[in-house]
């Protein structure tokens, strides 16, 4: 693809043509650099691997990199030996993180699960040991994360909030304040390196707890130079100041614009309707919606039983690591119910939690025969009247029993687990994006290739540098597949550029054809699924192009035309004026 240097690196000018797009400043590099290592690695090793055969086994590699990473934060978790093996075993098939992790998904999340999970095993490693090794190495996978994935956001959220709830608790630790102020200190500097973020404004949630553990590790210093009374109100006044300085401050950032508001995703997350109102470009892709109960049973399946029991464990023993766990559980729970893409970031929890549960039961249970469990040894040794009722021959034959139907129990658990993940893999995640299976009305299976076909049409019968213009999710495949510029693709940089092509669709042909004519426009590309029953055609995203139209020109473009008296979006006979005349 061609492309020319740039002021802050190379622009491409065969896509978002005319205006074309600067590659460093508008996505993460990791994948493609870790892509790249890979390749250079292998080559020095004389291993002859082509950089494609690279891309497409790179997310099944990094799965069961994953699948190690839950094992070690898993074990941190548990002193029981089956509890890690058991998370691995269910990141490693659950279809929750499976949709992300079959071979040819190319994408961001193919590296950035494994590097969530395995920061989050450091940052307990370092909470636990007080280590500024360990503290230093979160911030570096932090780093390598935030080159990868918009997703980093979670963890610099998750990781202050764990700190500010010890802190809440009265567990403020020298081990806490090396660990947080070693990653914030080198995790702020690592994720300045990356160009997509420098050019981005947004606001450091992390730094307040970075100035409150500063706060509360003075006062723990002073606490031995002042007698209690005096200690009291100094630390009375102390948290009235501040608190009132840092609330002015904020307000006063905030409304001068040096800190800026908050991203609109981040407003979805918390009121669904919002991106649909003032943000559609965001509602309209389909990861943003909410997220359906089916879904959750679908991704999940048995783990989602076992996931609250997991939790009310953790209850029970509430260590540092385990008030991790709990911080984890709600909030992922929480935005995967609100945001459909979010359920990759709930599925490491579910695994583990649902792992302590399923330990519990195999340890207490199973291997009953061999001993004690790691949990019960303890009060077994101190319990005289347990060991008189092992004595007692009717005891012994109902444990035998119980052990028996728990250990067929267990079995049949999860076989049935392994064969829904089989089944859902197989059905829903293992298809390409661009060759789709549909079933006929006998149920024999019918491929849908038009995708393929259109792109290589377009390839083979164009000009090498025809302008293509479609909507922005045909954009990547039609530079990648069709090699033609495009107007708009996935990397949705520029809404304005975007509700251009929106605008064009959705206007008569008299404002649509001046539109084709100023962006150099060869070729218009539309889906249309009718003939098929293919629902995820231009007619169905329709609406959204109107949307975001309408939010930049709200005089020329409303969606309001495109709807009947009655309130419908009809297509056929009873389709308004603005639909039938519009250039889609």
């Amino acid at each position: 693809m061609a492309s020319k240097a740039s002021g802050t690196g190379l622009m491409t000018v065969r896509t978002w043509h005319p205006l074309g797009r600067v590659t460093g400043g508008t996505l993460y590099p990791g994948l493609m650099v870790t892509s790249g290592v890979i390749y250079h690695i292998l080559r020095f090793l004389t291993i002859p691997v082509d950089i494609r055969n690279i891309c497409v086994l790179l997310a099944p590699a990094f799965s069961g990199l994953t699948a190690f990473a839950m094992y070690l934060l898993t074990c941190e978790m548990s002193i029981s030996p089956s509890a890690g093996l058991l998370a691995a075993a269910f990141m490693g098939i659950t279809p929750g993180y499976i949709s992300r992790s079959v071979a040819g998904s190319y994408d961001n999340e193919a590296i950035a699960i494994f590097l969530l999970v395995f920061t989050f095993f450091l940052w307990i490693k370092a909470v636990k040991n007080g280590s500024i090794m360990w503290g230093a190495l979160t911030a570096l996978f932090y780093g390598y994360m935030v080159s990868a994935w918009g997703g980093y956001v979670f963890i610099t959220n998750l990781i202050p909030l764990h700190v500010f709830v010890l802190l809440c608790m009265g567990r403020y630790s020298s081990r806490l304040y090396i660990s947080y102020t070693t990653w914030y200190a080198l995790g702020t500097l690592a994720s300045m390196q990356i160009p997509f973020l420098v050019n981005r404004r947004h606001t450091n949630d992390y730094l307040g707890v970075f100035g409150l553990i500063q706060l509360v590790a003075f006062a723990d210093f002073v606490r031995g130079f002042i007698p209690g009374k005096q200690f009291q109100r100094l630390l009375t006044a102390m948290v009235i100041i501040v608190f009132g300085v840092a609330f002015a401050g904020l307000v006063l950032l905030t409304v001068s614009g040096v800190i800026a508001p908050w991203s609109g995703r981040f407003y979805s997350l918390w009121d669904t309707g919002y991106a649909k109102i003032h943000i559609p470009i965001i509602a309209s892709v389909s990861e943003h919606q909410p997220t359906a109960w089916p879904a959750f049973f679908f991704d999940l399946n048995l783990l989602i039983w076992l996931f609250p029991a997991g939790v009310y464990m953790c209850f029970r023993d509430l260590k540092d690591e385990h008030v991790f766990v709990i911080i984890y559980a709600v909030l992922a729970s929480y935005f995967a119910g609100v945001m459909v893409r979010l359920m990759l970031t709930l599925t490491p929890i579910v695994c583990v939690a649902a792992a302590l549960a399923l330990s519990t039961i195999i340890d207490t249970y199973v291997f009953a025969s061999r001993g004690p469990s790691p949990q019960s040894k303890a009060q077994d040794e101190t319990s005289a009247e347990g060991l008189r009722s092992t004595r007692n021959p009717v005891v012994g034959i109902s444990s035998y029993i119980s052990k028996a139907v728990v250990t067929s129990s267990v079995v049949i658990y999860l076989l049935l687990f392994v064969a829904h993940c089989t089944w859902v893999t197989s059905n829903a995640y293992s298809s390409p994006s661009v060759v789709l299976a549909s079933r006929m009305p006998d149920g024999s299976q019918f491929i849908i290739d038009d995708y393929r076909e259109a792109y290589y049409w377009l390839r083979q019968n164009t000009p090498d540098n025809a302008k293509i213009m479609s909507w922005w999710d045909y954009g990547y495949q039609i530079g990648g597949m069709a090699d033609r510029p495009t107007l708009v693709d996935n990397n949705t940089w520029n809404n304005t550029h975007i509700a251009t092509v929106g605008k064009a669709m959705s206007s008569r042909e008299e404002v649509s054809y001046p539109i084709l004519r100023q962006h150099d426009v060869d070729y218009v590309l539309v889906v249309f699924g009718g003939l098929l029953g293919y629902s995820g055609d231009d007619i169905n995203k329709f609406l959204w192009m109107v949307r975001i139209a309408e939010g930049i020109w709200p005089d020329e473009v409303k969606e309001r035309d495109y709807f009947t008296a009655r309130g419908e979006y009809r297509v056929d006979d009873e389709a308004t004026p603005a639909m039938r005349n519009s250039l889609m």
